[in-house]
């Protein structure tokens, strides 16, 4: 009889808190409980599977990048900043050298093979193909009531790209103005979303700006803040499990990315609703659900229709004195799940602290933190 997933992950953990936890305490010491985490993590992250030792060939062989991956998680899981933090809690901590796989200090690689090594991890894509893997294994035969959708701001330590200078354009012939009677107006442009109902997700993900640059948003107080660095776009499912992700350039609105990112998260799992905050509301956006077979729940946004927004807020203000809550105002309150995620990817997984520059390096920086995040809540929730 063929285990379910639950009962395959309660199995584990016992296997581990019955066997691999005092096997490893008798060679190494006390375990903490980030030792504990860090191993649970890395027996359901299986990075063995994806990364190999060297096969021999032309040159010097290269440092074993299993154990470097495991280092990379753990850092992930200490929340670090610098590499150069992580070797130091390597020479000093004997149990985590040994859960990465390095028996002596003399073992450890210098901090330039590091480089080198997240590098390479950068251009593969490893830690995006990691999580797609881990998404595909726990949460495929899954049905999702919820897909909580948003995104966070990321604070980099470069320069922002300046936005090109467009050529000017070619004035049309004939009187300046408004058109003559009878005559049509010239089409406008088509804007983003407009373009990306015809795409794919291989065209889709090409035609989102990824450099740094400069962002706002207004916070939840209403004040305008700024930073210089990047945006990441998030879908979480029910049990604050991030499903898939996208790194941009901060100035990117978020409505640009919902689509990309609907794309990505319908090819790895299948949901009931798609959950959004007002700065999704566009018709867009809800075609492209209902295309999909969900149902949007998205805030609505008047913008400038003063008439819709007094309507809006009198609506609200009568709920708020009856006390009363449709179906869909319940079911939009799920939406918190993406803003713990993205809470919680800052202040316990490294995504606050990002020192390295170009948005290959900081996205596999992120995902370290997004793979080690993703297997901490599957396991919480069978804990």
């Amino acid at each position: 009889m063929k285990l379910t997933l639950c009962e395959q992950l309660t199995q584990f953990m016992r296997m581990m808190q019955g066997s691999l936890f005092p096997a490893l305490e008798e060679e190494t010491g006390p375990l903490t409980e980030k030792h504990r985490q860090l191993v649970g993590l890395l027996n359901m992250i299986r990075i063995e599977a994806m990364v190999g030792r060297w096969q021999g060939g032309v040159g010097r062989p290269a440092t074993d990048r299993r154990a470097m991956a495991r280092a990379f998680v753990a850092k992930a899981v200490w929340n670090m900043s610098t590499t150069r933090q992580l070797l130091e809690r390597l020479e000093a901590d004997a149990g985590l050298r040994r859960i990465c796989g390095w028996e002596s200090r003399r073992e450890i690689p210098h901090e330039s093979q590091f480089s080198r090594a997240f590098a390479e991890f950068a251009e593969s894509q490893l830690p995006q193909r990691l999580h797609e893997a881990l998404i595909e294994e726990t949460q495929k035969d899954r049905l999702i009531g919820h897909i909580s959708r948003d995104s966070t701001e990321i604070e980099a330590r470069e320069k922002p790209v300046r936005p090109p200078v467009a050529p000017e354009a070619a004035k049309p012939e004939g009187k300046k103005g408004w058109p003559r009677k009878g005559e049509a107006p010239p089409a406008p442009e088509p804007t983003r979303l407009e373009l990306q109902a015809g795409m794919n997700l291989e065209e889709l993900l090409a035609d989102l700006p990824r450099e740094c640059n400069v962002g706002s948003k207004k916070n939840s107080k209403g004040y305008k803040e700024t930073w210089v660095g990047y945006k990441l776009h998030l879908d979480v499912a029910d049990g604050q499990i991030p499903i898939s992700c996208i790194l941009t350039s901060a100035s990117l609105h978020d409505s640009q990315a919902a689509i990309p990112l609907a794309a990505l998260s319908a090819g790895r799992i299948t949901n009931l609703y798609d959950v959004m905050d007002s700065a999704y509301d566009a018709q867009a956006i809800h075609e492209h659900s209902r295309r999909l077979g969900h149902i949007p729940l998205i805030d609505a946004n008047p913008r400038r229709d003063t008439a819709r927004k007094e309507e809006l807020q009198a609506e609200g203000k009568r709920r708020r004195l009856l006390r009363l809550k449709t179906a869909e105002d319940v079911r939009y309150q799920e939406r918190t799940t993406v803003e713990r995620v993205n809470a919680r990817l800052k202040d316990e997984f490294g995504a606050r602290m990002v020192r390295v520059r170009g948005n290959a390096k900081v996205m596999c920086h992120l995902m370290f933190g997004v793979i080690a995040l993703t297997a901490d809540q599957i396991l919480r929730l069978i804990t």
